[in-house]
C-alpha cells in the first residue's frame, strides 16, 4: 500500500535536497539561497523497500494571506492535507528558532503522523542542534545529512514506526514495472498508454500557471500578479478525455543578456529542459503585446529541438475585435515562423477558460502529425511530380540527380534523399522541398528535418598509392 509524505519546514533547511535524494534525480531546483521553492512537487520516491509519493513544498513564513509567502503557505496547507504524514524538517547548524516552534504547532494541529527530521547534522556543529529538536515536542529527532545521504537508515526506521500498516503492506508488494516516463525520457513511440508530455513556455507574466490551473480545474500551481513566481519545471499528471497527460509549468524566459540572477540561470535552465523532453511544446503569448522578440527565439527553440508547437494567445479575454486580430496574428505567426509554418494558433484565456477545449484539441492533432509515418511509394510518387515541374538546378553545367526519397524516422519527421552531387543541392532547393512536404502531405506546426545521401561514381578514379609510402621504413 503506497503513501503520501509531505517536507515541511521554514525556508532553507535543505527539503529539496532531501526530495531529491529520495525521488533518485535532481528534480527540485537546489540553492544556498533560501525560499527558491514556491510550487509543491510530487515525486515518486524510494527509501529501501519502501516506495511512497513525496511532496516537497515552499518554506514555511508569516505573511498575510493575499502576499506571495501567504498563497505559498496555502500551497504548502494543500499538501498537508494530501499527506499520510509529515517530515517535520529543521536545520541542526541553526539549531531551533522560533519560526520552527510556530509551524511545529501547525502541523501539531492536523492530527497526522509527524517525523521529526533533524538536516545537516553531520559533524560535530549538527550534533548540538539535533538534540535541541527534542523541545519541539515532535517525539526524538532523526538527525541525518540529505545532502551526504547520512541518516537514510533511521528515517526508514522512523517512517516504519509512523505508519505501520502502509510501510508493513509495501514489504509484501512485489516490485512491478513501472510504465509511467521518467523525467529523462521523451518516449521512443506513439503510444496512448503513456503520458504525453507537454511543456508550457513563455516569456514571465505570460500566465503559464494561471492556465494550467484552469486546464486542471484547481488552484494547484502557485499565481499572482508579480512575475517570474514559478521558478521549478513542475510535472503534473491528470486525464483529458481517455488521455494521459504530463503538463509542465515552467519559468518565464527572458533574454540572456538581461538574466544575472543565478537563481534564474538555474530556473531558466530548468525550463530548457523540459522543453527538451517534451512532445508538445505550448508557446503562450501575452496577446496584449505578442511576437515580441523573445517570442520568437523561444519558438527557434522548439524547433531545433525537434519538438511540435502549439501557439497560445492568452489574455484573449482583453483584446476588442477579436474576429479581425486572431486572422492578422495567425498571418504573423505564418511570416514570422516559416520553419514552424501552419502551427496552431489558438485564442484563449486561462482566467476565463475560453479557448482551452481548442487549445486541446490542437495540442493532440499536432502530435500525431508529429509521429507521422509516410510510405516510400507516396513519397516518391510526390518527389517524381515536383521534379519533373521544378527540377534541381545545374550545377558546373552538370544537372543534380535525386534518384529517391524516403522517411528516416518520425519524431519529428525526417526525410532523406538519395542522388548524385547532393551536397551541391543549394539550401533554398532544400526549403522548397521541405514546404512542398509540408503542404502536400498536411504537415503543420512540427519541425520537419532533410538529410542527404550521395551514392558512390564508379567513374570516379580512385587514389593509387605512391611506391615507398607503405610502413616498414
Amino acid at each position: 500500500m503506497s503513501f503520501t509524505l509531505a517536507i515541511i519546514g521554514r525556508p532553507n533547511v535543505g527539503k529539496s535536497t532531501l526530495f531529491n535524494r529520495l525521488v533518485g534525480k535532481k528534480l527540485a531546483l537546489v540553492d544556498d539561497q533560501p525560499g527558491v521553492t514556491r510550487d509543491r512537487r510530487e515525486g515518486e520516491a524510494k527509501l529501501a523497500d519502501l516506495r511512497f509519493t513525496i511532496i516537497d513544498t515552499a518554506g514555511l513564513e508569516e505573511g498575510g494571506a493575499e502576499s506571495l509567502s501567504g498563497r505559498m503557505r496555502a500551497q504548502t496547507e494543500a499538501a498537508i492535507e494530501q499527506a499520510d504524514a509529515i517530515l517535520f524538517m529543521v536545520d541542526s547548524r541553526a539549531g531551533v528558532t522560533p519560526d520552527d516552534r510556530y509551524f511545529a504547532s501547525l502541523v501539531r494541529r492536523a492530527g497526522k503522523p509527524i517525523v521529526l527530521v533533524a538536516n545537516k547534522a553531520e559533524g560535530r556543529a549538527g550534533e548540538s542542534g539535533a538534540l535541541d529538536a527534542y523541545s519541539l515536542g515532535l517525539g526524538d529527532p532523526v538527525p541525518l545529512s540529505a545532502e551526504h545521504g547520512e541518516g537514510m537508515i533511521d528515517l526508514f526506521d522512523a517512517l516504519r514506526a509512523a505508519l505501520p500498516e502502509q510501510t508493513e503492506a509495501a514489504e509484501d508488494e512485489e516490485d512491478a514495472p513501472r510504465l509511467a516516463l521518467a523525467d529523462d525520457e521523451d518516449g521512443s513511440e506513439l503510444d496512448p498508454s503513456k503520458p504525453l508530455r507537454i511543456a508550457v513556455v513563455g516569456r514571465p507574466n505570460a500566465g503559464k500557471s494561471t492556465l494550467i490551473n484552469r486546464i486542471l480545474g484547481e488552484d494547484r500551481l502557485l499565481t499572482g500578479p508579480e512575475a517570474g513566481i514559478t521558478r521549478d519545471s513542475i510535472g503534473l499528471d491528470f486525464q483529458w478525455g481517455e488521455r494521459k497527460l504530463k503538463m509542465f509549468d515552467t519559468a518565464g524566459l527572458r533574454r540572456r543578456a538581461r538574466v544575472t540572477d543565478k537563481l534564474e540561470k538555474l530556473a531558466a535552465a530548468d525550463a530548457l529542459r523540459a522543453v527538451k523532453f517534451a512532445e508538445v511544446v505550448v508557446l503562450l503569448l501575452d496577446a496584449t503585446i505578442p511576437f515580441e522578440k523573445q517570442d520568437l527565439t523561444i519558438a527557434d527553440l522548439v524547433e531545433r529541438e525537434g519538438r511540435a508547437l502549439v501557439i497560445g494567445l492568452n489574455k484573449w479575454d482583453l483584446i476588442d475585435d477579436k474576429g479581425q486580430n486572431l486572422k492578422d496574428l495567425r498571418e504573423e505567426a505564418g511570416r514570422l515562423l516559416p520553419q514552424l509554418r501552419g502551427a496552431p494558433v489558438i485564442a484563449l484565456s486561462g482566467e476565463t477558460g475560453v479557448g482551452i477545449d481548442k487549445l486541446m484539441q490542437a495540442i493532440f492533432a499536432v502530435h500525431t502529425t508529429w509521429n507521422i509515418r509516410i510510405s516510400t511509394a507516396r513519397l516518391n510518387r510526390w518527389l517524381g511530380a515536383v521534379l519533373e515541374q521544378t527540377p534541381p538546378p545545374a550545377v558546373s553545367g552538370r544537372r543534380i540527380k535525386i534518384r529517391y526519397m524516403t522517411q528516416l524516422k518520425a519524431r519529428p519527421p525526417h526525410f532523406i534523399l538519395f542522388g548524385n552531387q547532393l551536397e551541391q543541392l543549394p539550401t533554398s532547393y532544400e526549403r522548397f522541398l521541405l514546404n512542398g512536404l509540408r503542404q502536400a502531405f498536411d504537415l503543420p506546426g512540427v519541425p520537419l528535418r532533410l538529410s542527404k545521401r550521395t551514392g558512390e561514381n564508379p567513374y570516379k578514379p580512385t587514389k593509387r598509392r605512391q611506391p615507398g609510402s607503405g610502413r616498414g621504413k
